[in-house]
């Protein structure tokens, strides 16, 4: 069965819940990967790995890691782009699956917004987390681990 990994560093809480229980339900193992020790239940398919603080730290652990068709749960579209690039699955905390069809667009206008910023203009940041992106997520998940049985 394909492993589930986890950038948890931005990872919403609610969102993290969903993803251990949804873990724990279908036996997958599954992967918290941050530069800090994230709080987790005790189990045998869930664990956490806390890298250095170095930058990209988690992300590079990731994809050292991840094997093709281990989906990785990620809003971070360089590690989204790299992830795809060796065959894994990707999916945002949104349940928005990110491939080859989507990701060089999505990396583009994260760049462009980027420049904007970085030339004084007020951009905004993310919407906060809703429930409908909660549940989105979960029935996404809840998709994707059914595919893999």
């Amino acid at each position: 069965m394909p492993s589930l990994w986890v950038d948890a560093d931005a990872c919403p809480r609610v969102a993290r819940e969903i993803i251990v229980r949804a873990a724990e339900r279908t036996a997958t193992p599954t992967w918290f990967v941050a530069n800090h020790t994230v709080p987790l239940p005790r189990s045998r398919t869930v664990k956490s790995l806390a890298v250095s603080h170095g930058f990209d730290a988690a992300d590079d652990e990731i994809i050292e890691r991840l094997a093709a068709g281990d989906l990785v749960i990620t809003s971070d579209l360089p590690l989204a782009m790299t992830a795809i690039e060796r065959g894994a699955r990707v999916m945002t905390t949104r349940g928005e699956a990110l491939d080859a069809n989507n990701i060089r667009a999505r990396v583009q206008m994260r760049d462009f917004m980027e420049t904007l910023r970085a030339s004084g203009e007020h951009t905004g940041g993310p919407k906060g987390y809703s429930d409908a992106d909660r549940r989105e997520f979960a029935n996404a998940l809840d998709r994707w681990l059914a595919k893999q049985r």
